[in-house]
């Protein structure tokens, strides 16, 4: 519950501090109007001193059990944010709603279905707020594209391409390219778990799941190289491509409709402005714009890449607003920006790709 008084910040409690930690969750909430950034938990000597150099302010704990000891008192956290590993979010986030203290778990909230219900059962009993972030909702592209939706500048969509792809030929080693089970590892839980959710927030629920996990590059031990294919109930069909193997990549998405197509190249330039250490409020570059050579382009009979189409302005990118919209929620109560039911839904879409895949079979849900 929250124990901040109606105007003072809420206290975020951060358990995690690499990638997803360090670049995002961490300047974000740094970021949001009603948020501070109040303790990190990591138990790595490394990663703490990156904590004391980024954020001074900021406690240190080694371990999540410090967070749950000071549940129900004075100086429990208003929110905790688990930013750790994926095989962590299942426990960490039980331990932290059976403590009453509101969570944000980070993509993917389980590595099934089932759990994810689970998580949002208990939620429900505890009455206690559970989000999961899955910040490519707030995507320029992602935007742009509800945006033409919502204005039927595509008549009837046949057909959704979306590819978020990387030329990493490299591995770089570690649990995300980990082949062990219980790691959940590999592309399909990670950047799957993006597109698919995009897919599902705009054309609804699949009725049909097919895909093709490939583990491509060598001494590799998760798929590395992958595609969804959807059916959705309204008859969209969603083809699907997450790839670490891409030396030549494909438009961001390719949206197929009766009326237009939109074709837009290159990624939301969000997660590379928090790389380099811009923030939000930055006024030294407006926040998610890209310039005008990046925007997509609507049309039809045409080459977007032979200069056809009209060029449609890129909405800014706004990841600041999944965390504004987490704290409003806790001061009034009121939904979460993204559910752990929604979360539940994309989790049975992604195992039957992998089931789709081991089996080489398409999968009715």
């Amino acid at each position: 519950m929250n124990t901040a008084s109606p105007t003072a910040p809420l206290r975020v409690a951060l358990i995690g501090y690499g990638l997803a930690g360090s670049v995002f969750h961490a300047p974000l909430v740094t970021a949001t109007e009603g948020l501070v950034l109040d303790t990190v938990v990591t138990s790595d000597p490394g990663r703490q001193g990156q904590v004391r150099e980024a954020h001074p302010d900021v406690r240190i704990a080694a371990s999540a059990d410090e967070l749950w000891a000071r549940a129900g008192g004075g100086d429990a956290p208003d929110l905790v944010v688990i930013a750790s590993p994926n095989k962590t979010h299942v426990p960490l986030a039980t331990a932290a709603l059976t403590a009453g203290l509101p969570v944000v778990v980070d993509k993917p909230l389980a590595a099934t279905a089932a759990e994810a219900r689970d998580l949002a059962a208990l939620a429900d009993r505890t009455g206690t707020f559970l989000s999961v972030f899955q910040n490519r909702r707030w995507d320029n592209d992602f935007l742009t594209l509800r945006r033409l939706l919502d204005g039927g500048d595509l008549g009837e969509v046949l057909r959704f391409e979306s590819r978020f792809e990387r030329w990493r030929p490299q591995l770089k080693g570690g649990w995300r390219e980990s082949g062990a089970p219980e790691e959940i590892g590999g592309l399909l839980y990670d950047l799957g778990s993006h597109v698919v959710d995009q897919a599902l927030v705009l054309f609804g629920p699949a009725v049909r799941v097919y895909a093709e996990a490939d583990v491509r590059r060598p001494g590799a031990e998760a798929d590395d190289d992958t595609f969804i294919a959807l059916t959705h109930a309204n008859g969209v069909r969603s083809h699907l491509h997450v790839s670490a193997t891409t030396a030549q990549l494909g438009p961001r998405f390719r949206v197929l409709g009766s009326r237009a197509g939109y074709v837009k190249y290159g990624l939301d330039p969000q997660e590379a402005a928090l790389r380099e250490g811009l923030r939000p409020g930055d006024e030294s570059r407006p926040w998610g714009e890209e310039p005008e050579h990046l925007w997509g382009r609507l049309g039809s009979g045409e080459s977007p890449l032979t200069g056809g189409g009209l060029p449609v302005r890129t909405a800014a990118g706004d990841y600041p607003a999944y965390y504004a919209a987490v704290a409003a929620a806790l001061r009034s109560g009121g939904p979460a920006p993204v559910t752990a039911h929604e979360a539940a839904r994309c989790l049975a879409v992604l195992e039957a790709a992998r089931r789709s895949s081991a089996e080489g079979v398409a999968v009715d849900l």
